[in-house]
């Protein structure tokens, strides 16, 4: 039982948290045979808010990244991350089964998924479509704190995530808010609740703790860790794998992971964060602000990546501290997707507008009528909600329940017969005029990787416009690089 295994995120999560999903497709394809030999138990692959990001700014098609992607693992098994639900907007149903069978036709059979409000009515429901489909999954259970997110809710929840027979449970802490003290009091409850199911462990590094918390998680008996390989590794993504790894070792543990076919993936990765002018993941200082407002890490990175778009990015601190008291007024829903983007873009608004509920986003207007769960329309502050439902706008939604149109319908609307299933949910997803772009830019630029470091050496001098010459010497090999005027 001295065997520790790790889920990697590096792709997913990594980069979500951290480059705010600005991975081009070329630079993971060019590292993902590598990743193949690091002796990951699994790899996180793809998630649903990739969609939208690949298609609309990238320009850049998901289906390539998922089946030129995972053709060159063998060895590691993929997950995709989400399940039937649609996060930010109510997409169809017929959709969303079409988009999962999608997934599965290139191979990956097992996903990770939520219910923001940890209702495992709702998720057993969905477990039991995306079986029929033949996607596995593993249950969230998402760690929160407030007066609500007691030791008693947690108890009962793991038992409930339980009961409907996931193929593995994770208990999740989106927010970096876990301690290494509250870890050593829940952790025990969590294996003691979740019976014969196999437990995970994710936490981000918000806080600077999850390095800590994954220690005395091992200690307690939990012998399965996210981690993320640097450079998208710490800051608001996952622990890194050398620093647990190495961790583990010295407790006595043995990692099931190679650590020296991590490296290449490292350095591979630091070169595209040096070249495209992406962050260097970093250990966190602590701050005490986290725990007010609990925003997660890859929701930080979006909010300073739309407030630099929009000139304001010194709006951050601003935002996250009326997060705080936006999140208090919702009833204190648990800070993950969509809930966590709802209380995020209602309290950059408050912000930007500079009076409070002025302007309100559709979704505070159906997360106040119910419409992303009772839970939270009943918890709201009566006056806020008060606030947000006294316009004219919330009597479009008084009342209003998501369109279910078949697939025959949805391709009737959004194409025709000659439109591939996979362009479908594009165009349902991110919209028709996006694809179109997309499908017009052409295949993903691609990447040299670590085993090519001649190659790489030579184009990157060849882009210098401060010499006329460059004169390379190794042993017998000798080459000339020379500029001349047009």
């Amino acid at each position: 039982m001295s065997e520790i295994h790790f889920i990697d995120t590096t792709l997913r999560d990594g980069q979500l948290s951290l480059w705010a999903l600005n991975m081009r497709t070329g630079a993971m394809l060019a590292v993902a045979e590598q990743m193949d030999h690091c002796g990951f138990q699994s790899m996180e692959f793809f998630g649903f808010s990739a969609f939208m990001k690949l298609v609309r700014e990238q320009k850049e098609n998901p289906w390539d990244w998922m089946s030129l992607g995972a053709k060159l693992f063998s060895r590691t098994r993929l997950r995709y991350h989400g399940g039937l639900s649609s996060g930010f907007e109510k997409i169809p149903r017929s959709v969303l089964n079409l988009m999962m069978a999608c997934v599965i036709s290139r191979g990956i059979t097992l996903t990770r998924s939520s219910n923001p409000w940890n209702d495992y009515g709702i998720l057993k429901t969905e477990m039991e479509d995306m079986k029929s489909l033949g996607m596995e999954m593993v249950a969230n259970v998402i760690y929160s704190v407030s007066p609500r997110h007691t030791d008693e809710y947690y108890a009962g929840k793991i038992r409930e995530a339980a009961a409907i027979r996931p193929y593995r449970i994770c208990f999740k802490d989106v927010g970096g808010l876990l301690t290494p003290e509250r870890t050593r009091s829940l952790i025990p409850m969590v294996l003691r609740n979740a019976g014969d199911i196999p437990v995970e462990f994710h936490a981000h590094c918000n806080s600077g703790l999850a390095p800590l918390c994954y220690l005395e998680a091992l200690k307690l008996g939990l012998r399965t860790l996210h981690t993320a390989v640097p450079p998208l590794a710490n800051g608001s993504s996952q622990p890194s794998i050398f620093n647990v790894a190495r961790n583990a070792r010295a407790l006595g543990f043995t990692p099931m992971v190679d650590e020296e076919a991590i490296k290449p993936v490292e350095r591979h990765f630091s070169f595209i964060a040096k070249r495209e002018g992406h962050p260097i993941g970093a250990p966190r200082e602590y701050d005490l602000s986290l725990y007010h407002h609990q925003v997660p890490g890859g929701m930080i990175s979006n909010l300073r990546h739309q407030l630099r778009l929009l000139g304001m990015v010194e709006k951050l601190e601003a935002t996250l501290e009326e997060a705080a008291h936006v999140r208090q007024e919702f009833g204190y829903p648990i800070m993950v997707t969509p809930l966590a983007q709802f209380v995020g873009s209602q309290a950059a608004i408050n912000v930007i507008v500079g009076e409070r509920y002025k302007e309100v986003t559709d979704q505070s207007i159906q997360y106040a009528l119910g419409h992303w769960g009772e839970e939270g329309a009943q918890l709201m502050d009566p006056n806020v909600k008060d606030k947000i439902l006294g316009r004219s706008r919330a009597r479009d939604w008084d009342g209003w329940t998501p369109p279910e149109p078949s697939l025959t319908e949805v391709r009737r609307k959004f194409g025709g017969p000659g439109v591939s299933d996979e362009e479908l949910v594009l165009r349902v997803i991110a919209g028709v005029d996006s694809v179109r772009a997309m499908l017009a830019a052409g295949s993903p630029r691609e990447y040299l990787n670590a085993k090519q470091p001649l190659v790489t050496l030579i184009g990157e001098l060849s882009k210098r416009n401060d010499c006329h010459q460059i004169y390379i010497k190794k042993g017998d090999l000798s080459l000339r690089l020379e500029k001349r005027e047009n």
